[in-house]
């Protein structure tokens, strides 16, 4: 056991004993001691204290003070009624506090009774109460706050789960404070009570043991009006301590300091009240001198303070001017410069308050739920998205950048909704014409009043910040196989090592390396596939990369694993898909084309031969466009990559899968075919 543990455990103890067992004079005043010094500690700790979760554990140091000052009453109680001989420290509060005087002993300790029951228990009862309702509100609020600090990358992950836990925290402490302000009020009522018990009893056992009423009176009432001091004023010391810690604000500075500063920190103030106090000694019977004096103390004190003020200012110009310039000279300065964002949506001023929370903006969640939903979707992370606001657009404008430069932009108008036709609307909706930014798609702007009509015509209605969620998540798409980092897939490869070891000791680092295995994931979500499945993933790699170490290829190998999830996503079940075929001699020809290197193969068609090729892609995807279908192709294993690379750059949105790559229940229907 730890002798910290064990200090507290006798101390416990050692309030029960005393609530059983009789103790001598000599060991009560030690306690009392004791106890007094307790009292003042807590005092001055939770005046000094910065932070109150500095003191999370004060309701339970409450409730032991209040246990052991308790089972020191009821000792000396005992001690007072059968010796009348309860020690020095119980006589010397009750002859010495008390004025060795009856009624100034009973006057004083009620006095003592009504400022800690009435004035400090109340007051503090009435405050931990308050505080703890407003932090159990608050907490939603900045549990927001923290999620948006983290979505801009203010904060880091384990900083925002400080804060967390630190909110938690608080709303625990001050629920706790609540209650155990409850332990103090009731311990001053106790004490008033036994105090009042012993008064009587002292006067029944005086007289039993044959002194007169008025001896036993008065002997007896002074020791328990001592009793009572020795007991109250710890008791005073401890309900101060709980109405400081309980009105305390957060803050980094010194109690002592802060107090100060705000009290005397306005020398306006301390000149008004310098000149109110001397004219009153002067015009009025009060003592001249001492008003006089004490009014030129303020008025010293004011001019101090203002001098310090000034200063204090320029210190602070002087300092911040070094350190700029101290900055500017920093070799340091220039690298951080060079930090690229990976994902960055600025924006113009008009669309500040969808990013603001407190003016109802719920931009930051949405960009919570879009790294959620390509997360599932793609199985990979996506980086930390940057919010900022940019004056040099237009108010309604907004731009994402990829790695410091421009992709895409967009532009909403505020307390407008866009409202797009699906295709079978007969009716049009009166409105400003424009391009939804994400699919380039005709649109129109309409205003709150006219978004019922319009859905009830059948108009697909979006309101502007749905309109950059969507925009944005497009854009990670497009882009996501070249966010996907080094860093990133050795994550991937931690995470997987904690439950399949096995496979991730037999591929990486013997069979591949971190840039092979990137470049296949990278392969993969290029096409949109994704890599979630990272055991068949490797499971596969593992398989065919003692054989080959060409990514292209292991990446073929590694779809044809995964032709459960493209047949899933590219080819609905119970459905027949409209899909374009290759002509087989037009396969034969790429293939005779194709040329390896140390660096890869590659495609050596003469121009004319792509030309063709390509026109006559366009020819036949345009069929599947005119009936509505998705732009679907399908090839022989061997070729797929390679038609894949031929066109990728001619058509952004078309899906090359081979036969190898769908399960033996899917129902195509080709409407034509590729040829040469």
């Amino acid at each position: 056991m730890k002798k910290a543990d064990l200090g507290v455990a006798l101390y416990i103890l050692a309030a029960f004993v005393m609530l059983i067992v009789p103790i001598p004079s000599w060991l009560l005043d030690i306690c009392l001691a004791i106890n007094i010094s307790i009292a003042f500690l807590i005092m001055f700790v939770c005046m000094f204290t910065k932070e109150v979760l500095d003191m999370s554990y004060f309701p339970t140091i409450l409730l032991f003070t209040t246990i052991f000052r308790i089972s020191l009453n009821v000792s000396s109680t005992k001690l007072i009624l059968s010796t009348g001989n309860p020690g020095n420290v119980v006589e010397t509060f009750g002859r010495f506090v008390g004025g060795n005087n009856l009624v100034v002993g009973v006057i004083v300790f009620i006095i003592l009774v009504l400022i800690q029951f009435i004035v400090i228990n109340k007051g503090s009862e009435r405050v931990a109460e308050v505080t703890a309702r407003f932090t159990l509100d608050a907490m939603p609020g900045k549990q927001m706050a923290i999620d948006a600090d983290l979505n801009t990358g203010a904060i880091t992950d384990q900083e925002a789960k400080l804060r967390r836990e630190k909110i938690q925290s608080e709303a625990s402490f001050f629920g706790s404070m609540d209650g155990a302000v409850k332990y103090v009020k009731g311990d001053a009522v106790a004490g008033l009570i036994i105090t009042a018990i012993n008064i009587v009893g002292g006067i029944v056992m005086g007289m039993s043991r044959g002194e007169d009423f008025s001896s036993a009176l008065s002997a007896y009432t002074i020791l328990t009006i001592g009793d009572g001091l020795v007991s109250q004023i710890p008791s005073l010391l401890i309900s101060l301590s709980t109405g400081i810690l309980v009105t305390k604000g957060s803050g980094s500075a010194d109690f002592g300091s802060v107090l100060v500063s705000q009290l005397f920190g306005i020398p306006k103030a301390l000149y008004i009240v310098g000149g109110t106090i001397a004219f009153l000694g002067i015009v009025t019977p009060l003592n001249g001198v001492l008003f006089v004096v004490l009014g030129a103390a303020f008025v010293i004190a004011a001019r101090v303070m203002q001098t310090t003020i000034e200063t204090a200012k320029i210190e602070t110009e002087t300092e911040t001017e070094e350190a700029e310039a101290q900055e500017i000279r920093q070799p340091e300065n220039v690298t951080s410069l060079l930090q690229v964002d990976p994902i960055e949506l600025e924006f113009g001023y008009g669309i500040i308050p969808l990013a603001n929370v407190s003016q109802g903006g719920d931009l930051l969640d949405r960009v919570v739920m879009i790294r959620r939903q390509i997360a599932l979707e793609l199985g990979t992370v996506v980086p930390i998205i940057r919010l900022r606001d940019n004056i040099q657009l237009n108010p309604n404008q907004y731009i994402i950048k990829i790695k410091g430069i421009q992709v895409s932009e967009g532009e909403i108008l505020f307390d407008h909704y866009m409202a797009m036709n699906p295709g079978y609307v007969e009716e049009e909706i009166t409105g400003i014409p424009t391009f939804e930014p994400s699919f380039h798609l005709p649109a129109v702007w309409i205003t709150e009043s006219q978004r019922e009509r319009a859905e009830s015509l059948g108009y697909t209605v979006v309101d502007p910040p749905s309109i950059i969620a969507t925009h944005l998540t497009e854009i990670i798409r497009q882009h996501i196989a070249e966010l996907l980092t080094r860093q990133d897939v050795q994550s991937l490869i931690n995470n997987l090592k904690e439950t399949n070891p096995s496979v991730v000791d037999e591929l990486y680092p013997k069979l591949l390396s971190l840039g092979e295995i990137q470049k296949i994931l990278q392969n993969l979500l290029k096409e949109g596939i994704s890599i979630r499945d990272l055991l068949t993933i490797f499971e596969t790699l593992a398989d065919y990369a003692p054989t080959t170490r060409d990514t292209d290829i292991l990446t073929e190998y590694v779809r044809q694993s995964l032709k459960r999830a493209i047949s899933g996503k590219y080819f609905p079940q119970n459905e027949t898909t409209s899909v374009v075929t290759l002509d087989p001699k037009l396969e034969q020809e790429i293939m005779a084309s194709v040329k390896q290197t140390e660096q890869g193969a590659y495609l050596t068609l003469d121009p004319e031969k792509t030309k063709a090729i390509i026109d006559s892609t366009g020819k036949e995807l345009k069929k599947l466009e005119n009936l509505g279908k998705a732009q679907i192709v399908i090839t022989s294993p061997i070729v797929r990559m390679y038609f894949k690379r031929l066109t990728e750059e001619y058509f952004k949105d078309m899906v090359v899968v081979s036969y190898n790559e769908m399960e033996s229940n899917v129902e195509l229907q080709s409407v034509g075919m590729v040829t040469a």
